[in-house]
């Protein structure tokens, strides 16, 4: 569980494909990989403590039948351009890479932890710009009714590990030697978590979000809209956590909308990588069924 995302090995035609088909593009300072082919663009969100390193076997999956573009999220990495960014301007800078990759069709999002906050949020307002949602573990993380079922220990461990990388992030910006501890503090979080990203890209900037929830940092997050989303979804979870970030009552709405599906997986929150294999195939199986509106 403690490889890195990107050692996932590929195969040589696969490689050679992408290398073929790849391109970077400029986003306000933000490098946006193109990879693959395809009328249809697929962005992918990752969340904490990733990169787009996240997706290095899923683009080796899907790009030979899709356009697959991914970027580390703003203020994620040192030397991001950009520190912080509110969730009115993450939504914005999102809705411009959009308009950037696929000016003439709408895109299918896959999101992951962070990247469903950020990604639903964009979907909601921007729902001319989504065709549809592949979403991995994050559901209805804002409901009231989520906060209501989980029991007084997962209550004490969600807002032990949250406020944790919120302090980290704090400290981090305390200098030379804040950075080093809240880089230090995050790292053992990630452990402690079984994430299953390299550690040695890991810093205490991946953190952000978590100030933003707990310390009001960037505007907060208190405006974030409940998750109703219109357009058809893939909702693949695991079912091997302490806690789960969705509730059942939305679980069960979001099967019985058209077009939608729910998977869970036996596995814990980093599903494309515990079960990369059956995770693509399923996803591969959904887009090639689901007829995108005016695709």
């Amino acid at each position: 569980m403690r490889a890195s995302a990107g050692s996932r090995g590929h195969s040589d035609s696969r490689d050679n494909v992408v290398k073929e088909t790849q391109s970077v593009l400029d986003v306000e300072g933000t490098p946006v990989l193109v990879e693959g082919q395809g009328d249809e663009v697929v962005l992918m969100l990752h969340g904490w403590p990733d990169t787009l390193d996240l997706w290095n076997a899923t683009v080796a999956a899907l790009q030979d039948r899709y356009t697959c573009v991914r970027l580390t999220l703003p203020g994620f990495e040192a030397g991001s351009p950009v520190s912080l960014l509110s969730l009115e301007a993450m939504t914005e800078f999102l809705c411009r890479v959009v308009q950037r990759v696929s000016p003439d069709r709408p895109v299918t999002l896959m999101i992951h932890d962070w990247g469903c906050v950020f990604g639903y949020e964009l979907a909601m307002q921007h729902p001319h710009r989504v065709a549809r949602i592949v979403a991995v573990d994050i559901g209805d993380h804002n409901a009231g009714a989520l906060q209501r079922l989980w029991t007084v220990r997962q209550k004490a461990s969600v807002i032990g590990y949250q406020l944790w990388l919120a302090l980290a992030w704090k400290i981090g910006r305390m200098g030379q030697s804040g950075d080093r501890l809240g880089t230090h503090m995050t790292r053992v979080m990630a452990r402690w978590m079984r994430c299953p990203s390299d550690p040695g890209r890991m810093t205490w900037r991946m953190n952000y979000a978590y100030a933003m929830r707990w310390l009001g940092t960037a505007g907060g997050l208190t405006q974030a809209r409940k998750i109703r989303p219109v357009m058809p979804l893939l909702y693949a979870y695991g079912e091997r956590k302490p806690f789960m970030f969705h509730t059942p009552r939305w679980l069960q709405e979001q099967a019985a909308r058209e077009g939608c599906r729910v998977q869970g997986f036996d596995c814990g929150h980093w599903v494309m990588i515990s079960r990369a294999e059956a995770f693509h195939a399923l996803v591969r199986q959904w887009l090639q069924s689901h007829i995108r509106p005016g695709g």
